[in-house]
C-alpha cells in the first residue's frame, strides 16, 4: 500500500472524535452547505477541528458518517472543496492541502473500509473520487510584492542547475552535479497537485536578512511552501534548455515569462561557446538586466580561471555591454549599475561555494524590475494540465494585473478569435494556495468552464469584461542578429513572443532586410490570431537565423 493510501486508511480508523481533529463528509454543496444557520454552524465545527488538532485538521471528502466509502463525482468533489474553502476562510483557516484517490482503488487497500462503501450520492459510485483535505489555521498566505523571478541560461554542462541547487539548498555539491538531482521536474509533481512550478526551484530571505531560508528538499511541495510561507523575499528560477536543438524551450523560458533578472552562467573549464553568445543575445535583446556567473571556479587553475573570465569581459564588450567585476567593485556598486549597459560578474563554485554568499547577497538586494502600466489583470498560459477533483488548470506568469479565486475571465482566443467565459476555481504558487496573485507571480489557477484539452499554451487569461480582440496581423520593428542570406517577403520564421510560439509570415518594408538591418516589417500569424498589444517585444528564429523585434501597430480581427 503507499504511503498516500496509509494516510487515508489512518484517518479512517482514527475516526471522528469529539475534541478530535478529523472529520468525515460525503460532499458539501453550495446551496445546502452555505444556507444561513447550516454556514455558522459549519464554519464552528470547522474551527473546533483545527484548534483540537494544534492548528491542522483533516477532512475526509466522500465518506459516509461511519468511514464507509462513497465516493462523489469529479464535479461534486470540485464544489466540495470550493464549500470547504469557503468555510474555512470563515473560520479563520485555509485548506492546505488536498489528495485524491478514486474510491475503487481506495476501497481495494487492504484496511480501507473495504467492506462498509457506502451510497455515494445515492447510486454506490464506489468510482467516484474519496478525498484528503488538510486544513490549517490563519488565512490563506498572501505573496509579497518584492518577489524576484530569474531567468537562468547557459550551454548545457556549464553548471546552471548545480549551481541554483547549491543556491536553494545550501548544500555543497559533490563535483559530480549532485545539487542538480534536486532540480529534476518529475512527471508525478504535476500528476499528483495543482502545481504552479514553471520555476524549478525557489528560495528566499527573512526580514532580519541574517541567513537565506532555503529549502531541505526541493522535491518536497511542502518544503516549497514552507518556503513560500516564511521567507519576506522570494526568488524563484526559471529554467532554460543548455542544449543547442532545444533554443526554442530556452527562449520560451526568456521570452515567456515576466522575469526580472537574468543568470547566465560559463563553466570556467570550457568558457563561452556560440550557445553562451547566443543566450546571451537573448537576454540583452529582451532587455533582461543579466548578471553572469562563471562556475567551476574549483575545477582549474587559477590562470585558466583569469583567461576565461577575460574572454567573458570581451564577450561582453562585444555585445555592446560593460562588465563589471564583482569580486573588485563590490555589491552594492553591481546592484546599483546592473542593466543600461552594465553586466555584473563573479567567480563561484558549487563544490567549495565560492561566490554563493554573494549571489545571496546580490538576489537579496536587487531592486523587483517595475510591472506593466496596464492595471487589468492578464495571463499568458504556459502550459495547462488536468488534475483529479479539481479539473483544467492553466499554469503560468501573470503579465499584469491582480487576479482573485471566484473572478470571471475570458480565455483565448480560440483558433477561430473567440473567448471562452471561463471562473476561478483557485489558485497554487509554489504548491501553496493563495486568494490572489499579483503581477509577477508564477502561478497554477484551476479553471471551472473549460476542458484542459482546450486550453493551449500562448492563450490568454483577461476579465470578462475586458472586450479583448483577437490579432492576426500586426506592424513591427525588426533588428536580424543572423542570417545567411537577406530576409525577403514570404520569410517564415517561428514568433516567440510572451508565451506564443508560432510560425509567421513576414512582409519587410522595402522588399529585403540584411544581416545586420533595423527595419519595418508585416508580420502574419501563420495559422492562427493571438492577443497581442503594441510594445511587446519578441524573438524569431528559422534555421540559424535569428532576430529581436517589437510589435508597433495591431491589427485586431474583430470577431463576427
Amino acid at each position: 500500500m503507499s504511503a498516500d493510501r496509509s494516510a487515508l486508511r489512518r484517518a479512517i480508523e482514527r475516526g471522528e472524535r469529539d475534541g478530535g481533529a478529523i472529520e468525515f463528509k460525503e460532499r458539501l454543496t453550495r446551496e445546502v452547505h452555505l444556507a444561513e444557520g447550516r454556514m455558522e454552524s459549519l464554519v464552528a465545527q470547522l474551527r473546533h477541528r483545527v484548534l483540537s488538532g494544534d492548528g491542522e485538521a483533516t477532512y475526509v471528502v466522500g465518506v459516509t458518517d461511519d468511514g464507509g466509502l462513497a465516493g462523489v463525482a469529479p464535479d461534486a468533489f470540485s464544489e466540495t472543496m470550493d464549500v470547504l474553502s469557503l468555510l474555512a476562510d470563515e473560520a479563520d483557516a485555509h485548506i492546505a492541502d488536498v489528495e485524491t484517490w478514486s474510491a475503487g482503488a481506495a476501497s481495494a487497500a487492504r484496511g480501507v473500509a473495504s467492506d462498509r462503501t457506502g451510497s455515494g450520492d445515492g447510486d454506490g459510485n464506489t468510482e467516484g473520487l474519496v478525498g484528503l483535505a488538510t486544513l490549517r489555521d490563519g488565512g490563506m498566505f498572501e505573496t509579497d510584492d518584492d518577489h524576484l523571478v530569474v531567468g537562468t541560461a547557459g550551454h548545457v554542462d556549464h553548471g546552471k542547475s548545480t549551481l541554483v541547487g547549491t543556491l536553494v539548498t545550501g548544500r555543497s555539491d559533490d563535483g559530480q552535479g549532485g545539487t542538480r538531482g534536486f532540480l529534476d521536474v518529475q512527471p508525478h509533481e504535476v500528476e499528483r497537485g495543482l502545481s504552479a512550478d514553471l520555476s524549478y526551484a525557489v528560495y528566499g530571505f527573512d526580514a532580519a536578512g541574517d541567513e537565506p531560508v532555503r529549502m531541505d528538499n526541493p522535491h518536497r511541495k511542502s518544503d516549497r511552501a514552507r518556503i513560500v510561507e516564511e521567507a519576506d523575499r522570494l526568488v524563484s528560477f526559471v529554467d532554460t534548455v543548455g542544449h543547442e536543438p532545444w533554443l526554442r524551450t530556452t527562449i520560451r523560458g526568456l521570452v515567456g515569462q515576466k522575469l526580472d533578472y537574468g543568470l547566465l552562467v560559463v563553466a570556467a573549464d570550457d568558457g563561452p561557446t556560440k550557445t553562451t553568445r547566443e543566450h546571451l543575445g537573448i537576454l540583452l535583446a529582451t532587455e533582461l538586466p543579466t548578471i553572469v556567473a562563471i562556475t567551476k571556479a574549483d575545477a582549474v587553475s587559477d590562470e585558466r580561471l583569469a583567461a576565461v573570465e577575460r574572454e567573458v569581459e570581451s564577450m561582453l564588450r562585444d555585445a555592446g555591454q560593460t562588465p563589471l567585476l564583482v569580486d573588485r567593485h563590490g555589491i552594492d556598486a553591481a546592484v546599483a549599475e546592473v542593466g543600461d549597459g552594465v553586466v555584473p560578474l563573479l567567480r563561484t563554485s558549487a563544490v567549495t561555494k565560492e561566490g554563493i554568499g554573494t549571489l545571496d547577497r546580490l538576489f537579496e538586494t536587487l531592486p523587483k524590475r517595475a510591472t506593466p502600466a496596464r492595471e487589468e489583470f492578464r495571463l499568458y498560459v504556459d502550459r495547462s494540465y488536468k488534475v483529479t477533483g479539481v479539473g483544467a488548470v492553466a499554469s503560468g506568469t501573470v503579465n499584469s494585473g491582480t487576479v482573485e479565486t471566484g473572478d470571471e475571465l475570458l480565455l483565448g482566443p480560440m483558433a477561430d478569435g473567440s473567448f471562452r467565459e471561463v471562473e476561478v476555481r483557485s489558485i497554487e504558487m509554489h504548491y501553496h494556495r493563495v486568494d490572489k496573485a499579483t503581477a509577477g507571480r508564477i502561478v497554477g489557477i484551476a479553471l471551472k468552464g473549460v476542458d484542459e484539452a482546450e486550453i493551449e499554451r500562448g492563450m490568454a487569461l483577461v476579465p470578462r469584461e475586458s472586450d479583448p480582440e483577437p490579432v492576426r496581423e500586426f506592424e513591427a520593428e525588426v533588428m536580424v542578429l543572423n542570417h545567411p542570406t537577406r530576409i525577403q517577403e514570404g520569410y517564415e520564421p517561428v514568433v516567440h513572443v510572451e508565451t506564443v510560439s508560432e510560425a509567421a509570415v513576414f512582409a519587410p518594408e522595402g522588399g529585403r532586410l540584411l544581416p545586420g538591418d533595423t527595419g519595418q516589417t508585416r508580420v502574419r500569424f501563420k495559422f492562427r490570431p493571438y492577443l497581442v498589444e503594441e510594445g511587446q517585444r519578441f524573438v524569431f528564429r528559422e534555421g540559424s537565423s535569428k532576430g529581436v523585434g517589437t510589435i508597433r501597430e495591431v491589427k485586431p480581427r474583430r470577431r463576427d
